[in-house]
């Protein structure tokens, strides 16, 4: 038979994540897809608690940010196009109100600093090997915000740099945490206002890091989503219109990569019915209160208390509120 492609084969991960597990995800715009498809099917995962990072250094930073008991003050943010900003931060948690921001900056941490604690799997996506760091003090930040470019010198971390500031983290987190499994990958969307060149040259770089990273400790296991998109999926139908980040179509397909390597395999069935507990909970009905559509909210009731039953750590609550909403009084 004549291949038309070459596929990636993954073998089942050294663990797996089951769904009494507590996760945490960081990095680029894909450490988000991922943990979202995490999330839309009930695992307890926290996403990007400072919005989405693009580079070692701000990973490691905010990391070091949950670590300890820092709460950010008034003096850690700056006012720049009516907004207050933090330059460790996502533009997401910026606000024309600097206690909102605040409130928000800190809520956040506090919420994520607990959820790291717990967490069974540490999820990091690197993005990119290039740093851009405040003239003023040398400090790399995490977004810009718009601010001038003559405000920051941008360079690029070579892999040594990249291995001395994660490693340390990373085996402070599993002493203090001996449960702990961090999946490393690397971003499959390219960051092309660097150049095409530059682009994979830092790619290059976190590639030959995370190898370095993986290969010092067991705990640390690497997940090839770059490779899937580059070299099993590698055609532009699998982009989406920008021609920079994956189409969804190509996030269901790494998706799929992942859960088969790293999900436990003997709750395939628990996934399969929330997946249509899922499908159920985005049926609109014509008639909501016809027999048959009240026979169908109750029949979900019940599915939910069985997988409950069988999970009690699963938080069902969300979707056990959408149907008890539907009942007749």
């Amino acid at each position: 038979m004549i291949k038309h492609k070459t596929t990636i084969e993954l073998e089942p991960a050294a663990f797996s994540i089951k769904y009494e597990d507590h996760l945490m995800s960081m990095g680029s715009c894909f450490a988000q897809n991922i943990a979202q498809k995490l999330q839309d099917i009930f695992y307890n995962v926290s996403i990007n608690p400072f919005g989405t990072l693009y580079n070692p250094i701000s990973i490691r930073n905010s990391l070091g940010l949950l670590l300890n008991k820092y709460e950010f003050q008034e003096e850690d943010l700056f006012f720049h196009n009516g907004l207050w900003n933090s330059f460790q931060h996502h533009s997401s948690f910026s606000s024309t109100s600097i206690e909102d921001t605040l409130e928000q900056i800190n809520i956040e941490l506090i919420k994520a600093r607990t959820r790291l604690k717990k967490s069974h799997t540490l999820l990091i996506t690197l993005g990119t090997a290039w740093v851009h760091e405040l003239r003023k003090d040398n400090k790399v930040v995490s977004n810009c915000h718009k601010l001038p470019a003559n405000r920051f010198k941008r360079k690029r971390l070579s892999v040594q740099e990249i291995v001395d500031s994660l490693g340390p983290l990373f085996d402070y987190l599993k002493e203090s945490n001996p449960a702990l499994n961090i999946i490393l990958t690397v971003s499959p969307i390219r960051h092309l206002k660097d150049g095409f060149t530059e682009n994979q040259i830092s790619k290059s770089t976190l590639l030959l890091a995370t190898q370095e990273l993986v290969q010092k400790a067991r705990y640390i296991h690497y997940f090839p989503a770059y490779e899937i998109m580059m070299d099993d999926l590698r055609d532009y139908r699998y982009y989406a219109d920008d021609l920079v980040h994956p189409s969804n179509l190509a996030v269901e397909y790494i998706w799929e990569a992942f859960s088969k390597c790293y999900l436990e395999e003997q709750e395939d069935a628990l996934r399969k019915n929330i997946r249509k507990l899922q499908n159920a909970m985005q049926h609109r009905s014509f008639n909501p209160s016809s027999n048959g559509h009240q026979k169908f909210v109750q029949q979900q009731i019940k599915n939910i208390q069985k997988i409950k039953t069988k999970i009690p750590a699963l938080n069902l609550e969300a979707a056990q509120n959408h149907f008890l909403n539907q009942l007749l009084k």
